[in-house]
């Protein structure tokens, strides 16, 4: 059987997010000009070029290794065509939706993650914000595609699409979609919240393309009004140095890993538990400050 060839639609879409960008960056420096951090968008913008580069190394370690379960372990041989890109629509989103979950769940994929929410704005500039990183990982949550039947060419075509859909959400000039819209696919009023440090708003609205998946597994919130959102980590990094965004994380976690005086199990535990956990007990999870919030709140009501 001929290997399917598609085009990478993200080098093509190159041109697209540069206009695009300082379109939205003079629209906002023209009725906010507070607002709009050049440096930080020129921050995003070079984090953006070195996953690029970076890709062609990861991508070409993640092909090689879908091709290998595709050609060796698959199930069948699911043909390329108009059906079979509904499927790999919903299945490459599923998959999405739990690799990005993992990537707030576990250190180790956080690790990677955290680039994407270093950033204390939120504009079309911050979705170019990408790991350097993530590609050499995150992969395996994929891989279950080419072992159905599904072609890796067209699995990583596919996740370009669910790439390229993700970029037009990262903005505040649109409000709110259509309600229908809203109802089923990733808006920016969604990913606004998950890009949020506030408590209500942690490890929420992981979706892709459609938001379906996070109303089915519980992390499903809602943007409200009155709760603004706040961009960025629970403890920022506080640089514009893309080599400190990079790896900053890495460092810190191999140092707790390595350096705290616990067992090789607690040690291997810095890597699976989620952001904040400590061997001690002393660590902070998001659903700590998520109930300490609502125990805020609950009292600030009492107060009323």
């Amino acid at each position: 059987m001929d290997s399917p060839h598609f085009p990478n639609i993200i080098l093509y879409a190159i041109p697209f997010f540069a206009l695009t960008v300082v379109i939205e960056g003079l629209i906002i420096a023209k009725h906010q000009p507070k607002k709009y951090k050049v440096k930080d968008a020129v921050t995003s913008i070079a984090m953006g070029l070195g996953n690029v580069a970076i890709g062609f190394i990861s991508k070409l370690l993640v092909l090689f290794t879908l091709m290998f379960v595709y050609e060796n372990f698959r199930l069948f041989t699911i043909p390329v065509t108009w059906w079979s890109f509904l499927l790999i629509l919903f299945a490459d989103d599923f998959s999405y939706y739990w690799s990005h979950r993992m990537g707030h769940r576990s250190r180790f994929f956080w690790a990677s993650h955290v680039v994407h929410h270093s950033s204390q704005e939120y504009n079309l500039s911050t979705a170019l914000r990408q790991t350097w990183t993530g590609g050499f990982f995150t992969f395996v949550f994929f891989l279950w595609l080419a072992f159905i039947g599904f072609h890796p060419a067209m699995i990583l075509f596919q996740m370009g699409i669910s790439l390229l859909y993700q970029y037009w959400i990262h903005t505040e000039l649109i409000d709110k979609m259509p309600r229908w819209f809203e109802g089923i696919f990733n808006t920016p009023s969604h990913h606004r919240v998950h890009h949020g440090s506030n408590p209500l708003y942690l490890d929420k609205n992981h979706a892709g393309i459609f938001i379906i998946w996070d109303k089915m597994f519980g992390t499903f919130q809602p943007e409200l009004k009155e709760e603004k959102v706040i961009y960025g980590l629970t403890t920022n990094i506080n640089t514009y140095n893309p080599i400190l965004i990079a790896f900053k994380e890495w460092g810190t976690l191999l140092k707790d890993a390595i350096a705290s005086k616990t067992t090789l199990l607690n040690r291997f535990k810095y890597f699976s538990k989620p952001p904040g956990w400590k061997h001690d007990g002393t660590g902070v999870l998001s659903e700590d400050l998520l109930k300490e919030w609502k125990s805020n709140q609950t009292q600030n009501h009492k107060n009323e």
